[in-house]
């Protein structure tokens, strides 16, 4: 599990970004299969005519993609990383920031166990020795750690295998693992073949928290601090129209950008909430709250040797100044 951590962050100490030319374009990293409000203002050019550049969007599978990406020089934004794969970048010394909160969805994320197992949360232990799809670096593998730690599963005993959440979809319903741990429509899939052990609101009386960043390397927010203060303001915009109205042709947009279908994109974003800019700079969240708890989520990769080691202090890695000037 370590070596493909280790793997995916290759990129982050040989390269870093930097363009101190003014821009003309930049890249923005999104998922497929997360039906977000922002991807209104993505549909109809709002981003654009907002930032004056053209932006190229590039759909991801995981945040450590992203986070690879982000290092290569290959995109300058992303949009809902994960913040377990944002936390593996930065303590493995990526540049990186957190710029605002995506969206917060304790019910999308999640492990899912075949239905042939007839496990629930009573008798978790009997997973012991089992075979699981685990998107490493992710939300969802943290989930899966503090989970397995709950239910007092040594996870050396499990056989762990990396797959992104549509792969280990298909493989818990080709039985080619015990269960299955993801998000988004991956998710949606998984519940089709078993049952979540937790739902959102225990996993939440735990501790575990799941949210996503906008992230960006800290080199191109320092160099370009207008259009990123400009890109989260359409981003908030757009998460305020949705918050206030939850329109039916909005949400037909989302779907359509997702690659869903108008149910499922429904039944995906019912799970998710997103912070008013208000509430964002907040101790709740970016005033304090979101540091200590990427400090947690560092220490927890370490006891579980997923990473080598955690940060002294993650105060370095938010930067909320470009989303308290786009107000």
């Amino acid at each position: 599990m370590k070596k493909m951590l280790v793997s995916a962050a290759a990129a982050v100490m040989a390269l870093s970004v930097s363009s101190a030319k003014a821009m003309d374009e930049i890249t923005v990293a999104y998922f497929l299969e997360w039906p977000m409000p922002m991807l209104a203002a993505k549909a109809d050019g709002t981003y654009e005519r907002e930032l004056g550049v053209k932006i190229n969007w590039r759909s991801f599978e995981t945040g450590t993609a992203m986070s690879a990406a982000m290092a290569s020089g290959d995109v300058q934004i992303s949009v809902s990383q994960g913040l377990p794969p944002f936390v593996v970048a930065a303590s493995a010394g990526q540049d990186i920031q957190v710029l605002d909160v995506a969206v917060s969805y304790s019910d999308n994320d999640n492990c899912v166990v075949h239905g042939d197992l007839e496990v629930d949360k009573a008798s978790a232990s009997e997973l012991a020795g089992k075979k699981v799809a685990v998107p490493l670096g992710t939300a969802a593998h943290y989930g899966f750690l503090r989970q397995m730690d709950h239910f007092g599963i040594d996870i050396a005993s499990l056989d762990v295998v990396n797959m992104p959440p549509p792969e280990g979809a298909a493989a818990l319903a080709q039985k080619a693992v015990d269960f299955a741990c993801g998000y988004g429509g991956g998710l949606t899939r998984m519940k089709e073949h078993g049952n979540v052990l937790l739902t959102g609101a225990e996993k939440e009386e735990l501790g575990i928290l799941v949210f996503d960043v906008t992230s960006a390397p800290a080199a191109f927010v320092a160099e370009n601090p207008d259009l990123v203060s400009k890109f989260l303001g359409v981003t908030a915009a757009t998460n305020a129209k949705w918050n206030a109205s939850k329109d039916e042709a909005m949400l037909e947009v989302l779907a359509r950008e997702a690659g869903m279908d108008l149910e499922a994109a429904k039944g995906a974003i019912a799970t998710m909430s997103f912070p008013s800019a208000e509430e964002q700079l907040s101790e709740k969240w970016l005033g304090g709250n979101a540091q200590t708890f990427m400090k947690g989520v560092a220490d927890v990769f370490v006891e579980a040797g997923s990473i080598d080691k955690a940060l002294d202090t993650y105060e370095n890695a938010v930067n909320a100044g470009p989303l308290a000037e786009s107000q």
